[in-house]
């Protein structure tokens, strides 16, 4: 039976699959698998643009390091920090997002992230899965500050942790290796403490009797 850790109204937020060694080509283009799904995600420049400038992500480079990265545990939190979304009424892979514990023996500070293919851009989804990640992690998780990052210039991506109720923190710069254009007006923070959500919400949270 496949495992969901969250729905939304339209979404389903399910682990990325670890089903064997990859064999380098699509045995059934009808099924594809999440490798093929990541692969086809990360070769869309626009969906890359902030990122690393557009530059598409090998196939061997998703098998070997990012679905790893995405089907690893932490037992701080006790489930995953990435997850898959499909919509729910057509089952189609959309993206994933993130929720990780910036420490890895810590629950309490995590950050939000999401990459999303464009077919699923201007439709709310990335907000809907946002809030109700954030929901899940102050009520469930044991986490008491959401933060998340992205390029001044990505106004898509500020107007998602906007609407999902995260505030600005900072405006930074980093020094990166490889320069994409508009880095160089740096990059912005944005967060969320619980009690700031829980205000919001007009009720108290306590924590959790147990991480699950």
């Amino acid at each position: 039976m496949r495992r969901i850790f969250l729905e939304t109204d339209r979404l389903v937020l399910r682990p990325f699959a670890e089903d064997g060694p990859d064999t380098g080509h699509r045995a059934d283009s009808t099924h594809p698998t999440d490798v093929d799904h990541l692969v086809d995600l990360d070769s869309d420049p626009e969906v890359m643009r902030y990122l690393n400038g557009g530059r598409p992500t090998s196939r061997a480079f998703v098998v070997e390091h990012v679905l790893p990265r995405l089907t690893h545990d932490h037992p701080c939190i006790g489930t995953r920090g990435f997850w898959a979304a499909e919509e729910k009424a057509t089952g189609a892979f959309l993206g994933w997002f993130e929720f990780r514990p910036t420490d890895e023996d810590s629950a309490e500070v995590v950050e939000l992230g999401y990459r999303l293919g464009r077919a699923a851009w201007g439709r709310g989804y990335a907000t809907e899965g946002a809030r109700a990640l954030i929901d899940k992690g102050f009520t469930e998780l044991g986490v008491r500050r959401v933060t998340a990052d992205t390029m001044y210039v990505n106004s898509r991506s500020r107007r998602v942790m906007e609407k999902a109720g995260l505030l600005f923190v900072r405006r930074w710069y980093g020094d990166w290796p490889d320069s994409i254009e508009g880095s160089e007006h740096g990059e912005v923070e944005y967060a969320l403490d619980r009690d700031q959500w829980a205000a919001r919400a007009g009720a108290a949270v306590h924590p959790p009797d147990r991480v699950r």
